[in-house]
């Protein structure tokens, strides 16, 4: 009698345990691709900002200092949407 109603806590409790660990994937998961996702978007905004500087000294309109600037600001809107997609 005792071991039937042991062998029924136990079972209770791995099914619970069971439940708990099966989700916890499932968000991994889902924060990953969030990961990736801004890490690709990063990606992307740095070699458009590098382009941005290149475009803006081969124009020859602003200083180096002012085309860097232009690359920080492009950068930094980048990371800024970046954020967006992991939070």
């Amino acid at each position: 009698m005792i071991r039937k109603h042991f062998l029924m806590a136990l079972a209770t409790l791995v099914v619970a345990a069971g439940v708990q660990w099966v989700s916890v994937p499932a968000y991994a998961t889902e924060q990953g691709s969030q990961r990736r996702e801004a890490r690709d978007t990063r990606q992307t905004g740095r070699s458009d900002a590098r382009q941005t500087k290149y475009d803006c000294r081969k124009d020859n309109d602003k200083s180096n200092a002012n085309c860097r600037q232009d690359k920080r600001s492009s950068k930094q809107d980048t990371r800024s949407t970046a954020r967006d997609i992991k939070y």
